[in-house]
């Protein structure tokens, strides 16, 4: 099934957490013809918006059609239908026959991180948008990946790392983006704490820090590699504004923006062991309870894991060592939420 929106004379501004924010197109910048996958996501969604406001021609490609956004849910783009599980040739029927891309840039990722489907997207889905992309003659493909793959233990990040080693083997032009923490991740516990409820942290709540990163930074970023030949050929870590914050931190801007003393809930990580240990048990005769021990794994990982730059050498995360980009803050997100925003959707991955 291929759906087709057509092209408006001109792209609409970005809006920033309730900001209307121009971000003019570079008149010496080429006009590349470019297919982002998995554009239905928050990062999609800014990607595409990015390349629009810059003037390429864009198609999003999607599983399904975006409940919201009417008739037109990527203005100034048009939109592809294509399910990721479909077969590999489906790429080259439905995404690649008939249409010249210059570029693809891929924000494809598995929903929930279980090992069936992240194997089937975050690489054979990947993998097959890989090979019919060459065919095709495609010049340049960039992959939206994961920081924490630094450091592999888990389904989703063995099987997105596999297709990393791919794409560079392929010989293809490439740029491997590797972000930290996004913001829909770290605002799930507005709600409870508006209710008056503590923040919940694991330990003291400085076991990890990351610098998370807005979604039209990051789409900005993506876009931007189609240009920048500094961005060639990299794995390229990002992440946001300022310093690194940890989940206390956190916790205490987010009482600080409501105006209250901060209050916390120390949940012990040995906890989520024992929750881990009973699921996989249990998954041994309950198939549907692997799938959740591995969602509980997820949990434990980003609860003991900082989402930065690894040194190798000195056997510690570096903040310093992690890049970043962009102008978009966690506290402007939480402004602009606690002031009637709407919350972004935070997807299977949610610990809180």
């Amino acid at each position: 099934m291929i759906g087709h929106d057509g092209w408006p004379d001109a792209a609409e501004p970005c809006r920033t957490h309730g900001r209307s924010v121009n971000r003019a197109a570079s008149s010496a910048s080429p006009r590349l013809r470019v297919a982002v996958l998995g554009a239905t996501g928050t990062i999609g969604r800014a990607a595409v918006a990015a390349l629009v406001r810059r003037g390429h021609e864009v198609t999003a490609i999607a599983r399904n059609r975006p409940q919201v956004g009417g008739p037109r849910p990527f203005p100034g783009a048009r939109l592809h239908l294509v399910d990721p599980a479909d077969a590999p040739e489906t790429w080259t029927r439905k995404v690649f026959s008939g249409a010249r891309y210059d570029s693809v840039i891929s924000c494809m990722a598995s929903r929930t991180g279980a090992p069936r489907d992240a194997w089937a997207v975050d690489h054979d889905a990947q993998l097959a948008a890989l090979r019919a992309a060459q065919q095709s003659d495609v010049g340049h493909f960039v992959l939206l990946s994961a920081i924490c793959v630094q450091r592999p233990s888990l389904a989703f990040q063995h099987a997105k790392l596999a297709f990393e080693a791919a794409l560079i083997a392929s010989g293809l032009r490439h740029s491997i983006v590797r972000p930290t923490a996004y913001f829909k991740s770290l605002t799930g516990q507005i709600d409870r704490v508006r209710q008056g409820r503590p923040f919940l942290i694991f330990g003291d709540g400085t076991l990890t820090a990351c610098k998370p990163i807005g979604d039209d930074d990051l789409g900005d970023y993506l876009a931007d590699c189609l240009t920048d030949e500094s961005r060639w050929d990299r794995i390229l870590p990002i992440g946001g504004p300022g310093k690194a914050i940890t989940p206390r931190e956190q916790g205490e801007m987010l009482f600080a923006r409501l105006g209250r003393p901060a209050r916390f809930r120390s949940v012990p990580v040995a906890l989520l062991d024992l929750i881990v240990a009973g699921l996989a048990g249990g998954g041994r005769l309950v198939p549907s309870l692997a799938d959740k021990a591995e969602l509980a794994r997820i949990g434990r990982y980003y609860a003991t894991h900082s989402m930065l730059v690894w040194d190798p050498v000195a056997g510690r995360y570096d903040a310093e060592a992690t890049p970043s980009t962009g102008a978009q803050t966690l506290a402007d997100c939480y402004a602009a939420i606690l002031a009637g925003g709407a919350a972004p959707e935070r997807g299977d991955h949610a610990v809180f």
